[in-house]
């Protein structure tokens, strides 16, 4: 038996707490790390621009701390049967060990590409290493999945197990040899506009900053996480996700800093945080069993809707987009997202519920927007958050709920902070007075009129719930 395996990095971009890295290295003498860009196999939710951006950086930095052990990432475009077949063609590895993913199309191309290999006599296994828990582990009783988020968090409690993080490899055993390798540059990931230059003005992708990033929400955040993580006008949110989403960082790890022992933490923050953890495996549960998810209302009444025509909202959407629909919060939150490429979660659900309910545009465009623009676009995540303020989905807001945006933001950000800092137009206006704009304001500052009438396009989004409800 050949001594050498293929560890294939797909989403789990870090050395500690890999468990396709960590079982390679005692199953096998040398290893050989492999990266296969393969797009078409997400398709139609193949990564869009500021997850490319995100990629490039994250692959740089994982190849640099693998050759800082003695390891050497091999990168190679393709379809991943094709490209695997080769290496093992070319090493005579016996081996190809990898970290699991959950959506559909993925799953159904690693279930053929293990199979595969089984049937070449290649020793092909996958891991656990992105969920606490399977999409098959919490069921209820019945063996169906769960559609309500709260029986699955306390399922989620009463099967809670210690979990402890593989420690990271001091050096590699590499297997390499003179193996063909493209650049990163080959893969022409990054954009060819500024758009790159902004996001890294604020992020640094890679295991290392996911490490920092982590610790100093322990430190310094966690313990007011609780309360402050619905204010955009505070820095309270954890900012984890594009970590956990491109595996910097797992979430046992990140159970493992608010609770060494590997145990359910305790105190209100902690908690609050691993409960949304929860919710997120709850969302890629869900989108694992319910394959549709992502391009179809969970609820079919939904394919129903009076949704809007596109060439009668092409207009209204494009201003949505660009943070031109003369409600303040909602642009400040669609400007930090084309900015930063992250937007606070509390406006995710602002901005998402205007354009579903006041707008009535369908959820699906507010979705491939957010998948091209945010750095932390998962696709359960995003598919979840939007069937749910769009009221289609498992667990969804109910369908007479509107969000306020003005109200909202008295509540949420009250002294106008948030809006502020996106909308510099609007310096020195609180929230109150922000809903009291009269148009001559407005224009004297540059700013836009109001789109629509909130009141008047919440009630015509309640007549349409309505009509489908009957």
């Amino acid at each position: 038996m050949s001594e050498a395996v293929i560890v294939w990095f797909r989403r789990d971009f870090r050395l500690a707490d890999n468990p396709a890295l960590d079982r390679s290295r005692r199953d096998f003498a040398r290893i050989i790390p492999v990266y296969v860009h393969d797009p078409d196999a997400e398709a139609p939710w193949a990564p869009g621009a500021a997850s490319r951006w995100w990629l490039h950086h994250g692959l740089a930095e994982l190849r640099d701390r693998l050759a800082d052990r003695g390891g050497r990432l091999v990168i190679r475009r393709g379809p991943a049967k094709r490209e695997l077949d080769r290496l093992l063609e070319q090493t005579g590895a016996s081996g190809v060990y990898w970290n699991r993913l959950y959506e559909p199309a993925l799953v159904e191309r690693d279930r053929a590409i293990k199979a595969h290999l089984k049937s070449r006599g290649v020793t092909a296994r996958s891991f656990r290493a992105a969920m606490l828990f399977e999409p098959w582990e919490l069921q209820k009783d019945d063996e169906r999945p769960y559609q309500v988020f709260t029986p699955y968090w306390k399922r989620m409690q009463r099967e809670w197990r210690g979990l402890q993080a593989n420690p990271e490899p001091r050096e590699l055993a590499d297997d390499t040899g003179s193996l063909e390798s493209l650049r990163l540059a080959d893969l022409q990931l990054l954009p060819k506009h500024d758009w790159g230059e902004r996001l890294a003005g604020y992020w640094t992708p890679g295991e290392l900053a996911a490490r920092r990033q982590l610790s100093a929400f322990v430190e310094d955040g966690v313990a007011r996480y609780a309360s402050a993580r619905d204010r955009p006008d505070r820095q309270g949110t954890s900012c984890l996700s594009p970590y956990l989403h491109f595996g910097h960082v797992s979430p046992v790890q990140v159970v493992n800093a608010l609770e060494p022992s590997g145990e359910l933490p305790g105190g209100e923050g902690a908690l609050a945080l691993v409960r949304e953890l929860a919710w997120r495996e709850f969302s890629g549960s869900l989108l694992y069993h319910e394959p549709c998810l992502a391009d179809q209302p969970l609820q079919s009444r939904f394919e129903e809707f009076p949704w809007r025509a596109p060439s009668d909202y092409a207009d209204d959407l494009e201003a949505w987009q660009r943070g031109r629909t003369g409600v303040p919060l909602v642009d400040a939150g669609m400007r930090e997202l084309w900015q930063t490429g992250w937007m606070h979660n509390r406006v995710r659900m602002v901005v998402a519920s205007f354009l579903t309910k006041n707008l009535l545009i369908p959820w699906q465009e507010g979705a491939r927007w957010f998948w091209h623009t945010l750095v932390d676009a998962d696709l359960a995540n995003n598919t979840q958050g939007w069937q749910w303020t769009a009221g289609c989905g498992a667990d969804a807001a109910p369908y007479f709920r509107v969000f306020n945006p003005q109200l909202q933001a008295e509540k949420f950000d009250p002294a106008g902070k948030y809006i502020q800092r996106w909308c510099p137009e609007l310096g020195g206006l609180d929230a109150r007075s922000l809903a009291r704009m009269s148009d001559v304001d407005r224009e004297a500052r540059g700013y836009p009129a109001m789109r629509v009438d909130l009141k008047q396009t919440r009630r015509r989004a309640l007549d349409a719930f309505e009509a489908i409800k009957q």
